[in-house]
């Protein structure tokens, strides 16, 4: 199968990759020969497990990992091994690394005082201050700040020499999840107002979903899915990117028909006819996604499944259920008795048929 590509619908490339590869002696690629594109002013992701060769991508568009094969142009030049400070690339690190000895005015300018022809440093450094809401900070040092603090101060920092792409390595994961939601928000606001391209790595599903035009799913090396969020979700490419997204039930089995109508899977829970993925074919093996709006509790529903546990979610109740050996999970308005038998419904036009690696 071809390696999936991504840029931005219609949007101009800004980094390309083809064929890109890192190794490590004899050992399996960690980054497995990957071709994509990042759009210029696009919001793109690489979300996958740990040790998916997400962040080794992300250091060899910095310049902090050579490629031991492949390529990778910006604005159509060639990178090579031109070193960090050669390339109009800047990063965000998960640890934010700021001089715990320079006040945040002084983090923020540090890279412009390494570089001739910055023009008016102070100008540049109040500017991207404002821009992440830290212009009154300037006086304070890193241990002064709070952890959402020192991250804003960390992405101006990032940009103040006016970068064409700004990378960042799991900036956010190490705040609490309130924190985590707001500056999900400011990042994307921020991105969106000065029009900098953005490479983000996580391995949060809901904050890639959040943030992202466009989602590049990783597994062993590999990018096994491209595209927007919304069209990574409804229709993941493999039982690994329904099962990875989460939330999904997955059901094997194999496809009976194909038709415009939709594709019809035989599994043991029964048949059912959903929307397919291309490629399947009559008596391939495939997996029905479920995600928990996809099934519902309904009179005379043909799958009988038992309730094994229920969880208060807020807005309403995480269900999980087994029937005929098989674990299910759905959502429900008001919560069924644990140990009781409910008829559930697949609506297909929610399900999805997919190819299962």
């Amino acid at each position: 199968m071809a390696e999936p590509r991504a840029g931005g619908a219609g949007a101009p490339v800004l980094l390309s990759a083809r064929g890109l590869l890192k190794r490590y002696g004899a050992n399996p690629p960690v980054v497995a020969g990957v071709d994509f594109d990042v759009a210029e002013r696009a919001f793109t992701t690489l979300l996958g497990p740990s040790g998916c060769g997400k962040t080794t991508i992300l250091r060899m568009i910095g310049g902090f990992e050579t490629p031991t094969g492949g390529t990778l142009t910006l604005d159509g030049v060639l990178l090579g091994d031109h070193p960090p400070e050669r390339r109009p690339v800047n990063t965000v690190f998960q640890s934010y690394a700021l001089f715990p000895h320079m006040s945040v005015f002084d983090n923020v300018a540090f890279s412009l005082t390494l570089r001739s022809g910055t023009g008016d440093v102070a100008a540049k450094v109040r500017r991207a201050l404002d821009a992440v809401h830290m212009a009154e900070f300037g006086d304070r040092y890193p241990s002064q700040l709070s952890g959402g603090q020192q991250q804003r101060v960390a992405v101006a920092r990032a940009m103040v020499a006016e970068p064409r792409l700004l990378l960042l390595d799991e900036p956010l994961s190490a705040l609490d999840r309130a924190m985590r939601a707001h500056l999900q928000r400011e990042l994307k606001d921020l991105q969106r107002r000065l029009g900098i391209a953005f490479v983000y790595v996580t391995h949060d599903q809901d904050e890639a979903f959040a943030l992202s035009d466009t989602v590049l799913v990783m597994n062993a090396g590999r990018i096994v899915q491209a595209g927007a969020p919304e069209a990574v979700y409804r229709r993941p490419a493999s039982s690994f990117v329904a099962g990875f997204i989460g939330g999904a039930t997955l059901l094997p089995g194999h496809v009976t028909a194909v038709s415009e109508a939709g594709t019809t899977i035989s599994t043991a829970l029964g048949t059912f006819e959903a929307p397919g993925h291309p490629g399947l074919a009559q008596g391939m093996p495939a997996s029905l996604v479920l995600r928990p709006d996809s099934i519902v509790v309904r009179e005379g529903g043909t799958v009988q499944a038992a309730v094994r546990h229920v969880t208060f979610m807020g807005q309403g109740y995480a269900v999980d259920a087994e029937a005929q050996g098989q674990s299910l999970r759905f959502a429900a308005a008001e919560p069924p008795r644990i140990g009781t038998t409910v008829p559930l419904s697949v609506i297909g036009d929610r399900a999805y048929v997919t190819a299962p690696a």
